[in-house]
């Protein structure tokens, strides 16, 4: 766990390096989807701080009984949210990533106990098998974001496509980082295992890295 972890701490510095940036203002966020609560608090163990779930019916009970179990973590969403279950994602995570809706919007803020981070989900690659709103869509979620009392609108994210060399998908983490550009957006959640580098070298802050940390997934 801690050589995967340090390793990917290496990638990271290198892209900031050939970027020109500073590697402190680059997130590491965990994907533990799939992963046990030991398996997390391993990770919690080698210095990661930030963790990230897909799915809200596994978030829920590994966030609480990593809490139980002492890891002291910042939870990211980062997967899709149906509305219905707004509630529950807004009391069992710190940043929400999926955003892409007014009805969602609303829900969480209505649902928040105290005020929570979102980013917008943007398909900015037009892909029709995937969720997010399309960048014709995203000021008016914008507007609502920042009107809302309970939300605190951080930036936008994205899911690449899947591409066998990760220069391909460039162009779609530049025009994520243009489009937050129009808004004053300053984070940017983009790029996982096979990608993160390119996407660092185009603005990302937060990456969202799982399996070079904890392997392949079994489940």
């Amino acid at each position: 766990m801690e050589a995967g972890v340090e390793r990917v701490r290496e990638s990271i510095a290198r892209a900031c390096q050939r970027a020109g940036r500073d590697p402190g203002t680059v997130t590491l966020v965990a994907i533990s989807k799939g992963q046990p609560v030991e398996a997390v608090r391993a990770a919690n163990a080698a210095g990661l701080r930030h963790f990230g779930e897909n799915r809200i019916q596994e978030a829920v009970p590994k966030t609480e009984a990593a809490k139980a179990a002492g890891v002291e973590a910042t939870w990211h969403l980062v997967g899709h949210l149906q509305s219905n279950k707004a509630k529950a994602a807004a009391s069992s995570f710190d940043v929400i990533h999926s955003v892409d809706s007014l009805k969602l919007l609303a829900r969480l803020d209505g649902a928040a106990p105290a005020p929570r981070d979102v980013l917008l989900q943007v398909n900015i690659a037009a892909e029709p098998q995937k969720q997010g709103v399309a960048a014709d869509e995203v000021a008016a979620l914008v507007e609502a974001a920042r009107e809302a009392a309970n939300l605190r609108l951080r930036g936008l994210m994205t899911i690449a496509p899947i591409a066998a060399d990760p220069e391909d998908v460039r162009p779609v983490f530049r025009d994520l980082r243009e489009l937050a550009e129009r808004f004053a957006l300053t984070d940017l959640s983009m790029g996982m295992t096979d990608d993160f580098e390119v996407a660092i070298e185009e603005g990302a802050t937060l990456v969202r890295v799982g399996r070079a940390i904890f392997g392949e997934r079994t489940t």
